[in-house]
Parts: C-alpha cells; sequence; structure tokens
C-alpha cells in the first residue's frame, strides 16, 4: 500500500493542482494534518527539503497523506526572492488557485518574506493556519524531537497523532540472546531520531505482519558496551532472513541498567515482556 502512495506523487500531473500547503513537514504531525485539511481532493502537499527532516525522513511522509507530495531542496531556491518563489511555484503548478501555510511560515532570501508577504506576492487565496496547540502547548516538530530525546514517548505520540516509528534493516547481533535466553532481531537505522537509550513496549512490523514486542534502544552495557536497537516479537518464533523492519513506540518501560551476569539480565528482561505484555493488554 505504501508503495501505491509513493508512486502518486510521480503520476498526479502537477497541471490538475489548484491548492497547495507550503512547509516542511517533518513528522506529519497534528499540525501539519491541521493545514492538508484545507486542501480538496486538486490539493498536493509541497515539502521543502532541508535536509534535517529525521522524524519522517525523505520519502517516508507520502503514508501519512493521500495527497500526492512534491519535494524542493531547500538548497535550491533559498536564495530566490520572494516573487520569484511565487513564480516558480506558479510554473510548476500553472493553475493554482490557494496557497495554505503555518502562521510562522517565511520564505525567500534569508527568510525575509512571511505570510504578509505572500498575500501580496500570490493573486489567488491565501490561508494562513494558526497556531495548532495540544494541552496548551504548541505543536513544532522541535517539541517533538525534545520529547523523543528525553523518551517522552506518549507526548511524542500525542502531537504526533500517531506511534512514533523508525525503518531499519536487520544486521547481525552478538548472537547470545538466541542462544542463552531471548532471541532479538539487531536494527540499522540510519535516518531516523532514536529516542532515548532505554527499553519500550513496541510494535515491530516484519513483511507487513504487526507484532507486540519490545524493543531496546542504548549501549549494551551488561555484554560487550556497543550500541544497538534490538527488539524482542512477543510469543512468537518469527523466521525472518534479513531486510527492513519498522518498530512503532508505545510506552517507555525503563532505563537502560548494567547487570551482573547474564542470569540477573535475562530475568529484568522476562520482566520487560511481561510489562509490555501487560501493556497491551490494557
Amino acid at each position: 500500500a505504501v508503495k501505491r502512495e509513493m508512486m502518486k506523487s510521480f503520476t498526479t500531473s502537477k497541471n490538475s493542482i489548484t491548492t497547495i500547503a507550503i512547509g516542511g513537514f517533518d513528522g506529519m504531525h497534528i499540525a501539519h494534518q491541521k493545514l492538508f485539511s484545507y486542501l480538496d481532493e486538486h490539493g498536493a502537499i509541497v515539502a521543502i527539503e532541508t535536509g534535517y527532516a529525521n522524524l519522517t525522513p525523505k520519502s517516508n511522509r507520502q503514508r501519512y497523506s493521500t495527497l500526492p507530495i512534491f519535494y524542493y531542496p531547500l538548497e535550491e531556491i533559498k536564495h530566490l526572492s520572494g516573487q520569484d518563489f511565487v513564480k516558480l511555484l506558479l510554473e510548476e503548478f500553472p493553475n493554482l488557485q490557494k496557497i495554505v501555510v503555518g502562521y510562522d511560515f517565511c520564505f525567500g532570501k534569508n527568510r525575509m518574506y512571511n505570510t504578509q508577504s505572500l498575500k501580496e506576492l500570490f493573486k489567488g487565496e491565501v490561508i494562513i493556519v494558526d497556531e495548532v496547540t495540544f494541552d496548551g502547548i504548541a505543536i513544532h516538530s522541535r517539541t517533538i524531537r525534545e520529547y523523543l530525546r528525553d523518551g517522552n514517548i506518549a507526548e511524542a505520540n500525542k502531537f504526533l497523532g500517531k506511534e512514533y516509528t523508525i525503518t531499519g534493516y536487520m544486521i547481525a547481533g552478538q548472537g547470545i540472546g538466541k542462544e542463552q535466553f531471548v532471541p532479538t532481531i539487531n536494527i540499522e537505522v540510519l535516518d531516523f531520531l532514536i529516542p532515548k537509550e532505554g527499553i519500550y513496549a513496541t510494535k515491530t512490523i516484519i513483511k507487513n505482519m504487526e507484532y507486540d514486542s519490545v524493543s531496546f534502544i542504548g549501549h549494551r552495557v551488561s555484554t560487550d558496551g556497543n550500541f544497538a536497537i534490538e527488539t524482542h516479537i512477543i510469543d512468537k518464533n518469527i523466521d525472518f532472513d534479513g531486510g527492513n523492519i519498522e518498530i512503532k513506540f508505545f510506552e517507555r518501560l525503563r532505563d537502560n541498567k548494567k547487570y551482573e551476569n547474564l542470569a540477573e539480565l535475562e530475568k529484568q528482561i522476562l520482566e520487560d515482556i511481561n510489562n509490555a505484555k501487560s501493556y497491551f493488554a490494557r
């Protein structure tokens, strides 16, 4: 399903687009979705690629909208004057009638143009969406990043309007889990922001199947000391021979701790598994 949606951004003709929302849209969070709600079936999302997107890097954003997304690298447009930026939009979308932006939208050289400039330069309709808040706190990608760095998954997910998800691929692990007690899948993650070190109740997606899981992020202080992202599928033996894996984060269960021996570590891991089970049972 994801592949089909991603293709859409390449097959939708820009001539058919009459409304666009412009922004960075890293996270595709609740405030972004509010902007998208002003678009109709002839709408499109114009994502300015800063190179800093790490909540939904690159074209991962397409899975969180049925509207086509067109990407424009910031490096290629940031030198433009306000007039030239609007001219570019009209060249790209010849039938453009409406632009939707957030209240803090800036554009053009040195970010010197704002929402008022856009209203003056664009002859069609400009909709400026007010700040969106949750529990009195403004929703911004930077706030969500802070929550994730602090391990505050519950707040991050509220602001995102979905579970925070990272994608990686299977790599070889230490091998002791399989031999001694709890088998885990080791994952290499490249472009995503990694939440704070610790143990999490997660769901792991393998070959489009979603499984309850416990995931570890951090330095393996009780064994080889290396940094790792590992996930254990609860009550299932998955015969998985490599490829892409996704982890959805639901709750942080505890900090990463050092254990004196493998027996203590095993006891703690079994407790983590039970805690994750009871979380999902709730």
